[in-house]
């Protein structure tokens, strides 16, 4: 399953907004067994918020790649390259995007308690170093635990009816 972003598209379309307007970019992954070997599906999306205040598009693709994360429970791998991948999209859109607000989405979540805490602060530290914004965490990183996963909902229901209509 791949599913990739159209970047001119996206660059065409914030070029059309209004300064005023904003822009999410987040990433979300899960593990997906395939052929008794694990792999990572990665879906990275970019919100436009159009004006700030009215309605937005998004943007999406879904990667699929191998896993090498030994344990399912620390995920490491895996979540360090959801960060990687929303990173290298930012700097390719960075142009685009100008003074526009824009913030970074990473599907992590600070509590101990979770599997993602292992990489809270190397991931803060890396979008900043590389991006120089400040990204957003859960439960403020809508982009990344929203809108991710609803896109990866709607392309998984849009390939399903693509498959059913060759098959009738």
């Amino acid at each position: 399953m791949n599913m990739t972003l159209d970047l001119d598209a996206i660059r065409r379309f914030i070029a059309a907004q209004s300064d005023n307007t904003r822009i999410y970019i987040g990433a979300d992954s899960c593990r997906v067994l395939v052929n008794e070997a694990w792999h990572a599906d990665y879906t990275l999306v970019v919100v436009v918020h159009i004006d700030g205040n009215r309605g937005c598009k998004l943007f999406g693709e879904t990667q699929r790649e191998r896993d090498y994360d030994q344990k399912a429970s620390k995920p490491q791998v895996r979540l360090m390259n959801e960060v990687y991948k929303v990173a290298d999209l930012y700097l390719r859109l960075a142009e685009a995007i100008g003074d526009r607000p824009v913030e970074v989405h990473l599907d992590l979540n600070p509590d101990p308690e979770t599997g993602s805490h292992c990489v809270v602060q190397q991931a803060i530290g890396y979008i900043r170093g590389v991006c120089n914004v400040s990204p957003r965490v859960k439960p403020d990183a809508f982009a990344a635990s929203c809108a991710a996963d609803r896109y990866k909902e709607l392309s998984s229901h849009a390939a399903k009816d693509q498959k059913n209509q060759k098959a009738a």
